[in-house]
């Protein structure tokens, strides 16, 4: 084991109350890619997009000077700025973006700029529309933006004046999924990621957020999925998601890769219609009712079980997800026809 010492940055404060309507669009596993920077001579341009929070290592330098955990550049010794070009694995409508310059104290840029394109190839000069206007930005500190009223995105520009380091920047909003290029029979995950599926209250994520279930692929790692802690009051877990779109469920597939002794023992699927409520309160007093389209059932651990689902006579938007009495699922899927 390293003997390494490392100092790890907390979350953004507002990032879960955010991730209850939105992702964060610049994941990797979405497909986003870093194609392109001015300069990234100390830190190179892709960690900025690293799901995992950035890291400080007090002690580790490479050939370049201090190794830094995000996107930095040289400094400027010449008239202009530095920008990187940020290519999104989905489109999606922005509605906050998060300058996060964690452990960058004396090299972070005094000031930023966002700006986004819907070009479905490389953005021409003239494509490019302001997003996050010109701003001050604070060191070693979470840097949100809340964004109205844009259009939808697949590219994003940040600008750094004139130079210096982002440790990560997030992207949240919601994927603007064009539903009409999908036939009435064809059958698709209409929880998933990709498809516009989303988290939108949950009773405990001590170890792993109820999102990652929708992600796509399977999991790399336990991490990558919904955990909770251990239940030592009685009751059980539970989570609700929202569908990409409207639509009828007719079989799931629960995976519960990588959890061999923390998975949950039973399952149960409901499904139903939202109105209204936001607050978790008022989420988990209206889905408890909900019809049952998967009763409850054993799971096995680090395995993939697949379900027909109870039909229900109209379409639903939600799905609630109760484990008994508490672990972790990798992913779920939720297939069906769209409405």
């Amino acid at each position: 084991m390293s003997s390494e010492r490392f100092l790890t940055a907390s979350p953004l404060p507002e990032a879960e109350e955010l991730s209850r309507y939105t992702v964060d669009l610049a994941q990797p596993r979405l497909g986003t890619m870093v194609t392109f920077a001015t300069d990234d001579f100390f830190a190179d341009k892709s960690r900025m997009i690293d799901p995992a929070p950035p890291v400080f290592y007090p002690d580790r330098f490479d050939d370049h000077g201090k190794w830094m955990d995000g996107w930095e550049s040289r400094r400027k010794r010449v008239e202009g700025h530095d920008h990187a070009v940020i290519k999104l694995g989905q489109r999606g409508v922005i509605a906050a973006v998060d300058i996060d310059t964690s452990f960058f104290t004396g090299n972070f840029p005094p000031e930023a700029m966002v700006e986004a394109a819907d070009t479905i190839g490389e953005p021409a000069e003239t494509d490019w529309q302001p997003l996050v206007p010109r701003a001050v930005l604070k060191g070693d500190s979470h840097n949100l933006f809340r964004v109205e009223g844009a259009g939808p995105a697949r590219w994003l520009r940040l600008h750094i004046y004139p130079d210096g380091g982002v440790a990560r920047l997030r992207v949240y909003g919601t994927i603007a999924k064009d539903w009409s290029l999908v036939g009435a029979d064809e059958t698709v995950d209409l929880g998933a990621m990709e498809n516009g599926g989303s988290a939108v209250a949950w009773n405990d994520a001590h170890y792993g957020h109820p999102l990652n279930m929708l992600a796509p692929g399977r999991a790399p790692v336990m991490a990558d999925g919904w955990e909770t802690a251990r239940r030592r009051q009685p009751g059980n877990d539970w989570c609700v998601l929202k569908l990409g779109t409207a639509g009828m469920i007719e079989r799931i597939a629960i995976d519960t890769n990588h959890f061999k002794g923390n998975y949950p023992d039973r399952f149960t699927l409901r499904a139903g219609r939202l109105g209204d409520e936001t607050t978790t309160e008022a989420v988990e007093a209206a889905s408890r009712g909900w019809p049952l389209i998967v009763p409850e059932t054993r799971l096995e651990a680090d395995n993939v079980a697949e379900f027909a689902t109870e039909p229900l006579g109209e379409p639903v938007t939600h799905v609630r997800l109760d484990i008994f009495p508490d672990g972790g699922v990798s992913r779920l899927r939720l297939y069906g026809r769209k409405a």
